[in-house]
């Protein structure tokens, strides 16, 4: 299924599922204006088509003691595709990386989003496992001061 075929519906029930997913078929179908039997066959076919991924709960990292954030750009030695892939490889594994994306139109490769409970941590993080992955040629680490906003929510038309 394409977005296009899409109706106001099925976006009012992503929209709805992706600011409140712990909603009951029930209250999903009233928040949307179906009844329950319908709504749960739309849900489940919007799961099927790949366009729900899957259910989480959003944790307060502060909380978890997660307080320093780092946003991390990472360059590359050689342009291959084994490179590339033996770096992808390896920081997938790492429970400290929440995104890492490939980028153009900046000195860097990769751009990191990494979360630690403080500096000393970091420390470890980057030398003991980042910069030992095989090809990485520079790091350059910018600390998150304040988050002023974080969203989860695609942007849907209605």
């Amino acid at each position: 299924m394409a977005i296009s075929e899409l109706d106001k519906i099925d976006r009012r029930i992503l929209q709805t599922l992706q600011t409140t997913g712990n909603l009951s078929n029930l209250e999903l179908a009233e928040k949307v204006g179906l009844s329950p039997t319908p709504c749960a066959r739309r849900v489940k076919r919007l799961e099927a088509d790949g366009f729900i991924r899957g259910y989480v709960a959003l944790v307060d990292q502060d909380k978890l003691g997660l307080t320093l954030t780092a946003h991390v750009s990472v360059t590359m030695d050689r342009h291959t595709p084994e490179r590339f892939q033996t770096f992808e490889t390896e920081v997938q594994s790492y429970p400290e990386v929440l995104e890492c994306c490939v980028v153009t139109g900046q000195s860097a490769d990769y751009l990191l989003k990494v979360v630690v409970s403080d500096m000393a941590h970091y420390e470890q993080f980057l030398l003991g496992k980042l910069t030992r992955i095989a090809g990485v040629s520079g790091v350059h680490s910018s600390f998150q001061l304040r988050n002023v906003m974080a969203k989860t929510a695609l942007p849907l038309a209605l």
